[in-house]
């Protein structure tokens, strides 16, 4: 006989058909549902109950359900709360997401996808262990990276779309993997695609499969990517370099939750997270009108920006130690050491390709290399990307000027910080800046 505690499901509404509904369906499903009218009785039930999830209404008599959403990340930021929202509220529904929200629904209550919603929520890690498992994959103890694994660990509880920007080789596939496997659907497909691989006359049915005959080489049915990721994840790399005609089909098919497939005459409903990354300018390229400003915005509900390795040079040893190790396993040779003179090079070292850049350096650095020891000379560093001693490089050394100009004003703002234990209005004073300023750069730097 299962003797395990039911979990327990806060409904909070004010409309009686839907609490009624909400009950009946969530009963069938074994769980135990707790029902509010109103914010003021949602809290009370919350300072008393522990609940697996919350199902709220947006608009509530005394307030909204977005402030129950801030309410409760501020005191049970593991507990997943799914927002109800008028049928074409879309905004509503992006702001709860942006605000911690797990997901949303829309009225009228379709009961398929509040069932799915629910076990998706219901599947979703208890509290600890996340960082853990996160550490293991993403190495580095710079505030930098500190301030990425806890964006990485509250992104995985959710599932808004995530564009992940970043520079080429910083690691944003590794960061869309570990979203993906430390949420809800890690048990499912996670398909990774790069958009600029795809030929552009093969792109729709790439993304949404083909009947056979549909066209001349279509000899049998295919699924496409969308339907190769239901139930889990699609992470849509260099999503930039969509072709405008592809991004509108992409866009409706977000949307409806349904891709038809070339030659098909019935769409197919999907169910898939969107995480996406490119290492250009994803608003500078809807300014230029190269990207849809529409697609933009279903993409970009939260940005989470992957810092580049020169934003984090107190890391660079721990990386080298870790490529190293993996190259003596996959070799088969005993490890190599880096003289210390080796290690102050990578330091001083831009690092234009990041972190697949360090990877390849060592990797050469590795087989060159004799007595099983790596000496600056077998780097074989680009002397333009170098600076002496961590000193400002000289102005033909400089390949980005606002690059650069980044570096230093990050270099100079984490100091700060660093120097004032992390007191944000101290850290502006030392810099003479003022508080609004300091948070405006924080803010742009990816620090916040």
């Amino acid at each position: 006989m299962n003797t395990s505690p039911r979990q327990k499901i806060l409904i909070v509404d004010d409309e009686p058909d839907i609490r009624e509904l909400l009950e009946i369906t969530l009963g069938r499903m074994k769980l135990e549902t707790f029902s509010a009218r109103n914010l003021s009785e949602a809290q009370a039930l919350l300072q008393r109950e522990h609940f697996d999830l919350c199902l709220t209404d947006m608009r509530l008599p005394d307030g909204t359900g977005l402030e129950l959403v801030q309410h409760i990340q501020q005191r049970d930021p593991h507990l997943p709360v799914a927002m109800i929202t008028a049928y074409g509220s879309l905004e509503t529904a992006i702001n709860a997401l942006k605000a911690g929200a797990f997901d949303f629904l829309t009225k009228p209550v379709e009961l398929p996808r509040l069932r799915e919603l629910v076990s998706s929520a219901l599947r979703l890690p208890t509290a600890g262990g996340l960082s853990t498992a996160i550490e293991r994959r993403l190495l580095g103890d710079s505030p930098p990276m500190a301030n990425l694994r806890k964006q990485i660990d509250k992104l995985a509880r959710s599932q808004a779309p995530v564009y992940i920007s970043g520079e080429s080789g910083s690691g944003k596939e590794l960061v869309a993997r570990l979203i993906h496997e430390q949420g809800p659907r890690a048990s499912q497909p996670f398909v990774p695609v790069n958009c600029g691989a795809i030929p552009s006359e093969l792109m729709e049915s790439e993304f949404f499969g083909h009947r056979k005959g549909s066209f001349t080489g279509a000899v049998e049915d295919k699924p496409g990517l969308f339907q190769a990721a239901h139930g889990g994840t699609l992470f849509l790399d260099e999503v930039a370099d969509l072709p405008l005609s592809m991004q509108v089909k992409l866009l409706r098919a977000i949307q409806e939750k349904a891709v038809r497939s070339v030659g098909g005459q019935q769409e197919t409903v999907v169910d898939v997270r969107i995480l996406c990354a490119t290492h250009k300018d994803l608003e500078a390229e809807v300014s230029a009108e190269r990207f849809r400003q529409d697609l933009y915005y279903r993409l970009n509900v939260i940005e989470l920006r992957v810092p580049s390795l020169r934003e984090r040079r107190d890391d660079i040893e721990a990386l080298a130690m870790h490529v190293l190790k993996r190259l003596a396993k996959d070799t088969g040779q005993p490890e190599a050491r880096l003289h210390p003179q080796a290690l102050e090079a990578l330091k001083n070292y831009r690092f234009p390709g990041n972190v697949r850049e360090l990877e390849n350096v060592l990797e050469r650095a590795h087989t060159l290399c004799e007595n099983r020891t790596i000496e600056a000379q077998d780097l074989r560093l680009s002397e333009g990307n170098c600076t002496a001693d961590g000193a400002m490089a000289d102005l033909t050394q400089i390949d980005n000027l606002e690059d650069y100009l980044e570096s230093v004003e990050r270099k100079l703002i984490l100091q700060a910080l660093e120097e004032t234990r992390w007191n944000r209005t101290a850290a502006a004073q030392r810099l003479s800046l003022s508080f609004r300023s300091m948070r405006y750069r924080l803010k742009k730097l990816g620090l916040d």
